[in-house]
């Protein structure tokens, strides 16, 4: 088995390049930056169609006054997730440009979602259709960003743009540079739609949906669901943020089928397309990658193991809420060659007995969005729309868990019980040398933690907070998403990068030196360390703060 590991570990350079691929991350970036969309959409699905399964059905006026926020915000996802895909991947080939010359992002976000109209949306009288704006059109979407934002780069980089006169205000001058990029995005998108109707007949964005379709039902089955849950499993288990190199890969099949589980629903049919949001987020990752709802809590109430229990009450209302940094860095779970197998297979197995659940005892799949900090029986039970057989899956789920994760427990805590012994049943952790924090230094200082989805994040910034007030220092500390800091990076004086992110670490050190501040990023243990302890946090980045003064 650890020979096993450290075959994974000498791939992991090749799995941080794929986690650091510009496409794949603006892909995720543009997401996040969407997902009020989603989120508040949902809400009035559920308002919606939620009483039906109590037998209560809302009057047609009623019912199209709770889904016109629906279909003008989900509606037209992809029309949005043009712009912001193509504004998150400009700020990255920004990194490339010249500090004097860089590529306007709100530009190429505007350009983009206009190319998004020309080649995926059919005229009609009196407008346009709109049958290809929402989550249908998320794989043009895409597409269309990454032509605009490198069509900009060639012409930013060389120079071939309108220039005014030095007079002319800054502003003005930037309006006259983005036209020419501007209008070549456009033109040659209206030609290609021109030409691609004339000869395949269908816009490029129903092209798109029937070249990929038979994709989308492989991923739907046994075999391709097990590859992407066992992938985001692994990528995790050798220290890598998993989500965030297969997500972008399937994200669009996710909102495709969710929105193709809604209408089957909607028209008393069965919603049958099993790879959606909710599958990932409380099935496959139960707690967490890994499934790691159940072994928390073992933990936590049946480790005789001092130092597991203490491990796994303090993980245990981070994990019920999908954040599960602290057991995988704390116990640690990941690189430790007793929790490979439940790791990998238990998230397989959860997705297949939801699969089966679907195929043979009739049981709706995922029909709406809810917010990915949701507790996962919860989150299953609201977002297959709720029911009986949904509360079942959700006991048999947590049942399975157990038993696939019970044996492993205990040899774990077998281990750590011993270890103790040797030690004089007193952990034995080298304790980092305080120093004598200045508090001028950090006077008025800002720091900024982020992580993968701004939850263990948030655990570092409280604790920063609490040792500055206990020490009557004026220290600002605030968490956020890598991926979403960009607007906001300039503000701080210092940034945190967690250890689920720290493959970014070098783009963040690009972005960071060209304002002028600070960043640093934390190893797993460590990570964990300095949320439980915030005087070690303090301390921590003071020495950083320190070195930079």
């Amino acid at each position: 088995m650890k020979k096993l590991i450290r075959a994974i570990e000498k791939l992991r350079p090749y799995f941080d390049a794929v986690a650091r691929n510009k496409y794949l991350k603006a892909i995720k970036d543009g997401f996040i930056a969407a997902m009020p969309i989603v989120l508040f959409s949902s809400i009035f699905m559920l308002l919606a169609y939620a009483p039906n399964i109590f037998g209560f059905y809302w009057s047609k006026t009623v019912e199209a006054f709770l889904l016109k926020p629906y279909n003008y915000s989900m509606g037209i996802l992809g029309f949005v997730v043009a712009g912001t895909t193509c504004y998150n991947l400009t700020k990255s080939l920004n990194r490339d440009m010249p500090v004097d010359n860089p590529i306007n992002e709100i530009s190429t976000m505007m350009c983009s979602m206009v190319g998004f109209l020309v080649v995926a949306v059919d005229s009609i009288e009196g407008g346009f259709a709109s049958g290809y704006m929402g989550s249908k059109g998320l794989l043009t979407a895409f597409l269309v960003a990454f032509f605009t934002a490198n069509v900009y780069k060639f012409f930013i980089k060389r120079d071939i743009t309108i220039k005014m006169p030095d007079a002319v205000p800054p502003n003005i001058s930037q309006t006259f540079k983005d036209i020419i990029p501007f209008a070549a995005c456009v033109i040659i998108l209206t030609i290609f739609d021109f030409f691609f109707r004339k000869f395949i007949g269908v816009c490029f964005a129903q092209f798109v949906i029937e070249v990929f379709q038979p994709l989308f039902t492989a991923a739907d089955g046994y075999i391709g669901l097990a590859i992407i849950y066992g992938a985001m499993a692994m990528f995790w288990f050798v220290g890598i943020q998993g989500p965030s190199i297969v997500e972008p890969a399937v994200s669009a099949i996710y909102y495709v089928n969710i929105a193709n589980n809604l209408s089957l629903y909607q028209a008393g049919e069965h919603a049958t397309n099993i790879l959606t949001p909710g599958v990932q987020q409380f099935v496959a990752t139960l707690g967490g990658t890994g499934a790691t709802l159940v072994i928390t809590f073992m933990f936590a109430f049946m480790a005789k193991s001092k130092e597991l229990r203490a491990i796994g009450r303090a993980s245990s209302v981070p994990v019920l809420f999908g954040v599960n940094e602290p057991i995988l860095f704390g116990a640690p779970l990941i690189l430790n060659p007793v929790f490979f197998v439940p790791f990998i297979f238990t998230p397989i197995l959860n997705v297949w007995l939801f699969k089966i659940f679907v195929d043979f005892l009739g049981m709706n799949s995922f029909m709406y969005i809810l917010p990915w900090t949701t507790p996962g029986p919860l989150g299953l039970f609201l977002g297959c729309g709720m029911g009986i057989k949904v509360l079942i899956l959700a006991v048999l789920l947590l049942v399975i868990d157990g038993v696939v994760y019970y044996p492993f427990f205990k040899v774990y805590d077998h281990q750590k019980c011993e270890e103790e012994k040797e030690k004089g049943q007193d952990e034995a952790v080298e304790e980092e040398q305080m120093l004598e924090i200045d508090s001028n230094t950090l006077k008025s200082k800002r720091i900024l933690v982020l992580c993968a989805g701004g939850g263990t994040s948030g655990l570092l910034a409280n604790a920063l907070k609490k040792a500055a007030e206990e020490k009557g220092i004026p220290l600002i500390s605030a968490a956020g998403a890598y991926g979403a800091h960009m607007d906001i990076m300039k503000d701080y004086d210092l940034v945190v990068l967690a250890p689920q992110v720290a493959s970014f670490y070098q783009d963040l050190k690009a972005d960071t030196d060209r304002l002028g501040i600070k960043c640093v990023a934390c190893e797993g243990k460590q990570y964990i360390s300095l949320t439980r302890d915030p005087e070690a946090a303090l301390n921590f980045v003071f020495k950083i703060l320190d070195e930079e003064e």
